[in-house]
């Protein structure tokens, strides 16, 4: 949560405030709440650096600074330290929120949370280089070496998002959120894909891979506060939508306020083309003839009789899986036409802010 600063130097000067409220935020499988220093001990107890070189494109050393140094900056930004002030500062003064994730999930059984030995804490999930001019923060996960793979990551991940694109002082008030992929991470490529990302472009050469001693590509995937759907991030991998989570309420009351909208559209346009229809001797729209019925195709015995919703027909060499994810690319809505976001707003992009 933002405190009332924000709103003040946010919205007129697009400035951070000067100190954050953190909020704990609520998973299927995981509950957040903010990282600590303490916390980063229990990292290197979870081998949380295990193989970063392939998921991040640092080596082991590399990766924890970096996330010591983010874990400090929110620490920082909570306490309501400037950048100066806690030696963790940079020349844009780009801040960092930082969570410790904590599974509430028994996968094996024992009638115990799965991470005991580390007060049931997995890993973690930041929004990094928060930039209150152009809006615009990172994601990233860092799990530890046993509780990769599990779907923590689908859980924790729109939640975070969902506050980073929440209105202040609800949330960050973000206008876009990415990642950095390096070229040989296709599985959370995968993922990101899944959550609404979309390739951005690549930066060539941006990495240096330790392992096959020669530089990699990074892959950057984004996604903006009116393509993305939090809702339909969760219901996508069956996950429930806990309304309390900040900018929950805020994104269903948005996304009521457009349904009910572009019902009222259709039901507009449907009425027009009855009475064009009409006016030149037309069947109505929605009035099937008896002709065009009789002459339909009988389903075949044992074949379903329920049409998909769409086709699966895709770009040559498009996998089936990658079709099928929510956010697939024949679906994927781009900014100018999310309609659930921005329909009736009106919203004029060159006067935001002012």
């Amino acid at each position: 949560m933002i405190e009332n600063t924000a709103q003040k130097t946010g919205e007129s000067s697009r400035e951070l405030p000067a100190r954050i409220v953190i909020p704990p935020i609520r998973g299927e499988m995981v509950h957040l709440r903010p990282a600590t220093v303490e916390d980063l001990l229990r990292l290197d107890e979870l081998d949380a650096f295990y193989g970063a070189s392939k998921i991040t494109g640092k080596d082991a050393a590399a990766e924890r600074a970096l996330v010591h140094a983010w874990v400090r900056r929110s620490v920082a930004w909570m306490n309501g330290q400037q950048p100066v002030e806690s030696g963790v500062g940079d020349p844009e003064s780009r801040r960092t929120v930082a969570w410790a994730i904590l599974t509430d999930a028994d996968h094996d059984d024992d009638g115990e949370t799965d991470a005991p030995a580390t007060d049931n804490v997995i890993g973690m999930i930041f929004l990094i280089d928060v930039d209150a001019w152009s809006r615009s923060a990172r994601i990233q996960v860092i799990l530890g070496r046993d509780y990769r793979g599990r779907g923590y990551s689908r859980d924790a991940m729109p939640r975070v998002m969902t506050f980073g694109f929440a209105p202040q002082p609800v949330g960050l008030g973000m206008h876009r959120i990415w990642v950095g992929v390096p070229e040989k991470n296709s599985r959370s490529n995968s993922v990101y894909r899944s959550l609404g990302f979309v390739p951005s472009g690549v930066s060539r050469d941006a990495l240096w891979d330790t392992e096959n001693n020669k530089y990699q590509d990074l892959i950057v995937m984004d996604t903006l506060v009116d393509e993305y759907d939090p809702i339909r991030s969760l219901d996508a991998f069956g996950m429930h939508v806990f309304e309390d989570n900040p900018g929950v309420k805020e994104a269903l009351s948005a996304r009521e306020h457009s349904l009910a909208i572009q019902q009222t559209v259709d039901l507009g346009d449907g009425e027009t083309a009855v009475g064009e229809s009409e006016r030149f001797g037309e069947t109505p729209v929605g009035e099937s003839r008896r002709e065009d019925h009789m002459n339909e195709a009988e389903p075949v015995a044992g074949e379903s009789d329920v049409m998909p919703h769409r086709t699966n027909a895709g770009a040559p060499g498009e996998s089936e899986s990658e079709s099928n994810w929510p956010y697939g690319q024949s679906e994927r809505k781009t900014s100018k036409d999310a309609w659930w976001r921005t329909l009736g707003r009106g919203r004029k992009r060159d006067t935001e802010g002012k």
